[in-house]
């Protein structure tokens, strides 16, 4: 493990001391990313993130939905919740240390990881949303026309979101909007891709007994 400035790379699949690939040396490859650092304040003492699902802990869901899409490389960040034991082998693993500062920050990470790896789109989704299957991982990722493409539910741009390398230095480095702030601002850049499933969010106990 090894420390690079606020955050602590746990599993890396690339060196972030070597410079990233050039345009010309990109590969086109897209990482999924499932952001999993929050503090689950509305769901009482325990992490959301470990509460039994539908008979797995919650956060497997989305990992495993995102892993099965077979893309280039799965990216989870966690922050404020142990999930290393939950974790499937093949994952690489970032822990963002100032994971109380908002989302914006745990999505930088994952970026800066993406960045020195070389590939040149993320699909991100969180790890609170376990019915989110693994299609819409998948179209989100094969719409590579533009620079932002969001999964739309029956009209509502949900997760997951690919964000290719062009508008990476577009993303607010702090916050709790993620990638949502650009969407918004930058209309242009966004195409939209109709998927299947549920994105609701696991935010309280409530929340957890009506969708099990």
């Amino acid at each position: 493990m090894r420390a690079t400035g606020r955050y602590r790379v746990a599993v890396t699949a690339a060196d972030p001391t070597s410079d990233p690939p050039s345009d010309a040396e990109r590969p086109a490859t897209v990482a999924a990313v499932v952001l999993a650092a929050g503090g689950s304040f509305r769901f009482g003492e325990t992490s959301k993130l470990r509460a039994d699902f539908r008979g797995q802990p919650l956060v497997c869901w989305a990992i495993d939905a995102a892993q099965a899409a077979g893309l280039a490389e799965t990216i989870v960040v966690t922050g404020a919740t142990d999930l290393s034991d939950l974790l499937p082998p093949g994952v690489t693993v970032l822990a963002n240390e100032a994971w109380a500062q908002g989302m914006a920050g745990s999505l930088a990470v994952a970026i800066d990881h993406a960045r020195h790896a070389g590939h040149a789109a993320v699909v991100v989704g969180l790890g609170d949303q376990p019915l989110i299957p693994t299609a819409a991982w998948r179209a989100v990722a094969a719409e590579d026309r533009a620079g932002i493409a969001v999964a739309t539910y029956d009209g509502q741009r949900r997760n997951p979101v690919r964000l290719a390398s062009s508008v990476w230095p577009l993303l607010p480095s702090t916050g709790d909007a993620g990638a949502r702030s650009l969407v918004r601002s930058r209309p242009e850049l966004v195409r939209e891709v109709p998927c299947t499933g549920n994105a609701a969010d696991i935010d309280t106990p409530e929340d957890l007994g009506r969708w099990s």
